[in-house]
């Protein structure tokens, strides 16, 4: 008896409904002719009713697949599920919301930053720096506020390695390792819950 080793994926995004099949969802290794015929074995049809989001528990996979191969032995590893996000109506940006988002997270950050200035003290701190360094009394030292302003800017883009489109290297920035780990709780609070209704 062949083996199969499957291990499925953890997301999967569609833009219509359509049928699934084994290899949209799940990698396949096996020693076995039949590949190209597992893989093109239908596992599920997305309906209207399935709405936005659809979990497909390897349990099930494997329980079709052993009813439609009765020669073949399934061993799973890896995810346990597939989560299937199906985006049907895709609105497009408005100019005028994005201008707004971008507008209300642009005054939070400087208002964010210029009250952490004023609650260290910055200005009181470069004035002294201006006064150790030159021996003068200065309320704007300038040639420290200005090279500091604008390092603050340059240290935030390398912060979030991102320049619109440009990356300035391989590594995911905090924020990407954020999203991902918000993702990933997202998708196994989705999965538990599904497993959860099925069994009541």
């Amino acid at each position: 008896m062949d083996i199969v080793y499957i291990r499925m994926k953890k997301n999967l995004n569609v833009s219509h409904l359509q049928k699934i099949y084994l290899k949209d969802i799940a990698h396949i290794a096996t020693t076995s002719f039949n590949q190209k015929t597992l893989e093109n074995t239908p596992i599920y049809n997305i309906t209207k009713a399935d709405r936005d989001i659809v979990v497909i528990d390897s349990f099930l996979v494997i329980e079709h697949l052993n009813q439609a191969y009765d020669n073949l032995e399934f061993q799973l590893i890896g995810p346990t599920y597939t989560v299937i996000r199906v985006t049907t109506n895709k609105h497009q940006l408005s100019v005028l919301m994005a201008t707004f988002v971008w507008l209300l997270l642009f005054i939070g950050a400087a208002m964010t930053i210029m009250n952490f200035h004023n609650d260290v003290g910055m200005q009181e701190v470069q004035q002294k720096l201006h006064y150790l360094l030159t021996g003068e009394n200065n309320k704007h030292p300038l040639w420290m506020q200005i090279p500091y302003s604008l390092g603050l800017g340059l240290g935030m883009l390398l912060f979030f390695n991102h320049w619109f489109k440009k990356r300035f290297n391989e590594e995911p920035s905090p924020l990407e390792i954020e999203l991902f780990k918000y993702q990933k709780d997202i998708d196994h609070y989705i999965s538990y819950y599904e497993n959860k209704m099925e069994d009541s």
